[in-house]
């Protein structure tokens, strides 16, 4: 057998400490991370390694040269692009030859007894075999379910915690026979997981699970790193720590020769140092691992700390929980407290302090009696990732800084042709003005022209975007509407859609490798601005198009509508009224001291709108959220409308204009919607509401989040709660109907989400309880897991993609029986929490 070591990833995740050296050489106890699985594979009698190489290859190289230091051989092959996973893999068919052979990545930490993962491979006479394993948080990984025969059934790569059905893991660990290769394509970019996978199983190649006991860990961020170190000192993995033990009354020492280690120091826990260390009096080490050639200051305390090579600690130094990288000098009288990273080539001053969870990037000077209570040069919130469905939040002038939005926007830019169009635009508010300027200038230096929108609402720029084919991309900026503190930059495709996650991607690898496109001074973008005329105009247009706008007009409808101080007050009013809408407004003007507080004025909102609606006998309230997407509806007796009463009303709605016409309308729904009520006109699919294009949304009528969100796709594939305002108007003004009479028609049952309190850890868990809580029973693991008590009543369990808690979706078309569904699955979930 031979062995394919993966080792060409990029180690994004877990910059800074990969900003010099590739991910699989970060040190584990002195040694590289991927020269520990060498030397496992070898012990068992693999003498062939051929080693897949892509970022910083010359590093790799450079340490284990042709492998006859380890009584090995190595065959490097190093792809002259991105292939992905398994078309890395044929570029390495000839060296494979006709054997079969194992697939590790070089960048993992486990003590997996591999014999027993070869020999099941053979018992089992496989084509490929997946080793799995379970672990508390599976996001980051391909999540596996097999039958008792060990068949693989169903896997999904990489899932949100929506997808998670099980704990069960793919470990990247294969083995394979050697004619699988021949269905991976030839220097096209094949992954194995998301391709060469689903491919064998439609040929009918049965994929095995090879259930593996033990440690595993992907070291993917720095706190995965640090965590790999306290399994280590904990006896958690079977790791042989090497050297000479010296014991001491509270703790063990295991060095190296050729160390300076006085006498008179204190050592608890074990503490493993390498070559040339100076250890000097008074020092007290707990649970530290030190590299070569480090110099530790008398009377220090240093614990939990991994310290890399060539570093200089200053006396009375106190650091704790940190990782300290090559080549640094840290002063003396310094305090780090728990959580630092400090990446390589840094100079610390005397008398620092440095607090909680502070990272510093490459090559920084920290002056004397500094005091560093953020992230250097990165918030503390983008130390592994940056984007959130296509957004960016943080804390504005603190994790989004004018710094950070420009790289944002570099990082960006360089995504783009030389030459392209963004539309940008804002909200208001004083944070997002001064953060689209320092955005602005990081798009001109990649060579990208912008048409400044200035302040606008987002639903009318998204609508300008993907009216015009010479637009890239859009951006938009605004306050966070539960918190006045934080800003949110949105990215948009030129279909006026958020980006995806594979753009996202790509735009957080240019952010944390710094690969931007600086272009010549004479190709530098321009800025195009723009004053809203136009754009205002083409949006009124292409509503009034598409509305019965005279009916408005002709009929005694008189409604409410409460702005909210948002951006959409510049141009709702204007539409109403010349729509002929009768209407009273509130709030159709921009306070940004009102919106620093969205709940209290909800309330008021809330309050003031019921009031005047019955004192006025109106037929309806809209309540129109800041930035344009959420909406509220308030029926005729100023009774507001649950998100899902109202989600009810439109789909009632739109079923009779369907029927109207004698024609069928498509909708689209998320998995956690109410069922309980049938639309004979209406096609309602649902599923998971990501990663969407425009092309597939037009397939839908309505397309709606079940959040007070509404895109009709005739108008656009946004969610834009103006032209859902009119488009819902139109529809009750068009039938004549009281929203009042519409809710008493729908029939009563029982609907209601539980959030449930669930650490991180331990929601993987609670899928795959839920999973085999379902045997035997009709169920989905479309978006969550979905259980089925009968033909109406069921309970969805959904992780929050974000948050530390579950949500409990449960249906029942009696009260009694929801309570009980909800109380029956509480207690099972505190009762596998603990178990």
């Amino acid at each position: 057998m031979k062995a394919v070591v993966m080792a060409g990833g990029f180690g994004t995740r877990i910059q800074p400490l990969t900003n010099s050296i590739p991910k699989p050489m970060l040190p584990i106890m002195n040694r590289p991370m991927m020269e520990h699985t060498i030397v496992s594979l070898r012990n068992l009698g693999i003498k062939e390694f051929i080693v897949l190489l892509y970022f910083k290859p010359d590093v790799i190289k450079e340490y284990f040269k042709d492998g006859s230091d380890w009584g090995i051989h190595i065959s490097y092959v190093v792809p002259d692009d991105d292939y992905g996973t398994a078309g890395a893999v044929k570029k390495a068919q000839e060296l494979i030859g006709d054997e079969n052979f194992i697939i590790i990545s070089g960048d993992l930490v486990t003590d997996f007894d591999f014999q027993k993962i070869f020999d099941y491979h053979a018992s089992k006479n496989s084509k490929l075999t997946i080793t799995l394993t379970s672990v508390e948080n599976p996001l980051e990984f391909g999540v596996v379910i097999a039958n008792e025969e060990g068949e693989i059934e169903k896997f999904l790569e990489k899932p949100s915690w929506g997808e998670v059905f099980s704990d069960t893991i793919n470990t990247g660990i294969y083995i394979i026979e050697p004619e699988i290769l021949n269905y991976i394509p030839k220097n096209e970019n094949f992954d194995f997981a998301k391709d060469l996978f689903p491919l064998l199983m439609r040929q009918g190649i049965k994929l095995m699970a090879g259930y593996a006991q033990g440690y595993w860990r992907d070291v993917g961020n720095p706190e995965s790193y640090r965590d790999v170190y306290e399994d280590i000192l904990a006896g958690k993995i079977k790791f042989e720590l090497g050297g000479e033990a010296i014991k001491y009354p509270d703790g063990v020492l295991i060095c190296e020769e050729d160390n300076l280690v006085d006498e008179n120091i204190e050592i608890t826990g074990i503490v493993v140092i390498g070559n040339n260390v100076t250890i000097k009096k008074g020092s007290k080490l707990n649970n530290v691992v030190i590299g070569d050639n480090v110099v530790i200051g008398a009377s220090s305390k240093i614990s939990n700390t991994i310290i890399w090579d060539d570093v200089v600690i200053g006396k009375n130094s106190k650091l704790d929980g940190c990782v300290i990288c090559c080549k640094n000098t840290i002063g003396k009288n310094v305090t780090a407290k728990s959580g630092m990273i400090l990446a390589e080539g840094c100079e610390i001053g005397q008398l620092v302090i440095v607090e909680k969870d502070v990272t510093i990037w490459p090559y920084k000077v920290i002056e004397d009696a500094a005091i560093v209570s953020r992230s250097v040069i990165l918030g503390s919130r983008y130390k592994n990732s940056i984007f959130e469905d296509g957004m960016v939040i943080g804390k504005s002038n603190v994790e989004l800084s004018c710094e950070m939005a420009t790289k944002l926007a570099e990082s960006f830019g360089a995504q783009l042709p030389v030459g392209s169009t963004v539309v940008v635009s804002r909200s208001y508010d004083k944070s997002s003005r001064m953060l689209k300027r320092a955005f602005l200038g990081g798009l001109l230096s990649s060579g990208v022209d912008v048409v400044d929108y200035n302040a606008i609402s987002s639903a009318v720029m998204r609508c300008s975007l993907s009216f015009h084919e010479s637009y890239a991309a859009g951006i938009h900026f605004h306050q966070k509407i539960d918190d006045p503190t934080s800003t949110v930059i949105t990215f948009y495709n030129h279909e006026g859609i958020r980006i995806n996650t594979d753009m996202a991607k790509k735009v957080e690898k240019a952010f944390f490798k710094e690969t931007f496109r600086r272009v010549d001074y004479s190709r530098i973008g321009q800025i195009y601005p723009s004053h809203h005329k136009n754009e205002y105009q083409s949006y009124k247009n292409g509503m009034k198009e598409l509305l019965a706008s005279h009916r408005f007009k002709c009929l005694d409808c008189r409604i409410a509508v409460d702005m909210m101080h948002g951006m959409a007050s510049e141009i709702f009013p204007e539409i109403l009224n010349e729509l002929g809408v009768e209407n009273i407004m509130f709030n159709a003007y921009p306070d940004e001291q009102r919106l620093s507080n969205i709940n209290t004025l909800v309330k008021r909102s809330h309050g003031d709108m019921s009031a005047v609606i019955k004192a006025l006998s109106l037929d309806v309230g809209f309540m129109i959220y800041p930035h344009g997407q959420r909406l509220d509806m308030m029926c005729d007796d100023g009774v507001l409308l649950s998100k899902q009463t109202a989600l009810h009303v439109v789909m009632s709605l739109l079923n009779m204009e369907a029927k109207e016409k004698g024609e069928k309308r498509r909708v689209f729904l998320p998995t956690w919607a109410a069922d309980s009520v049938t639309f004979d006109h209406l096609e309602i699919e649902r599923g998971q509401y990501a990663n969407f294009k425009a092309e597939e949304m037009r397939k839908y009528d309505l397309v709606a989040t079940g959040e007070g969100n509404f895109a009709f796709t005739e108008f656009a594939t946004h969610r834009d709660s103006m032209y859902a305002t009119v488009k819902i108007l139109e529809m009750i003004v068009n039938h004549n109907v009281k929203l009042s009479k519409l809710i008493a028609d729908l029939p009563h049952f029982f609907y209601h989400t539980y959030q449930i309190p669930c650490s991180q850890a331990l929601k993987g868990k609670m899928m795959r309880k839920f999973l085999e809580d379902s045997k035997g029973k009709k169920s989905s693991t479309l978006d969550g897991v979905k259980i089925w008590f009968n033909d109406t009543d069921w309970i969805l369990m959904l992780p929050d993609q974000y948050n530390d808690h579950l949500n409990l979706t449960i249906q029942a078309n009696k009260d009694v029986d929801g309570e009980s569904y909800a109380q029956q699955y509480i207690d099972k979930i505190e009762a596998w929490s603990k178990s």
